[in-house]
């Protein structure tokens, strides 16, 4: 507001109401600016609150994140630890072992132990190495096999 203003709207103000007005009225102005300052000012330090607490959230995901990969490496160790004990114990290959529990992969290396084993072959009466002569010639060897057929 300025003094030609008021004159406008008060042609009969004396200048000492004037400078009342005016004091009134700059008076306004500097409590509504420093009011302003003062929002500011709180915009200010909440929006500088906010920042870290936005980077505070960051690091809290970040650390959760990094105990997620850690748990998930020690059970995966622990597991690797387990299969290669069993693998000792039973002498299977820890690669076979799939189980995630001892009891279990103890049971699978047996089985795999059991599958394993060799079967029993028939004793052949020259031992099966070739050219070695058994106790039967040629002919009597077909004789003899060819009367177990029937």
């Amino acid at each position: 507001m300025k003094r030609e203003d008021i004159t406008a709207l008060f042609p009969e103000a004396t200048p000492e109401q004037i400078n009342k007005l005016m004091g009134i009225n700059g008076s306004d102005i500097n409590n509504a600016r420093s009011g302003a300052e003062t929002l500011q000012a709180q915009l200010n330090a909440a929006n500088d609150e906010l920042k870290k607490l936005q980077e505070t959230a960051r690091e809290v995901e970040r650390l959760r994140n990094v105990e997620t990969e850690l748990t998930e490496l020690k059970s995966a160790n622990a597991l690797r630890d387990m299969r290669e004990k069993v693998s000792r114990e039973t002498g299977v290959p820890m690669s076979m072992l799939t189980y995630d529990t001892e009891e279990a992969c103890t049971e699978q290396a047996n089985a795999i132990k059991e599958f394993a084993k060799p079967s029993m072959y028939p004793t052949v009466p020259d031992g099966g190495e070739p050219g070695s002569a058994g106790k039967l010639s040629t002919r009597e060897q077909f004789n003899e096999w060819f009367q177990n057929l029937s």
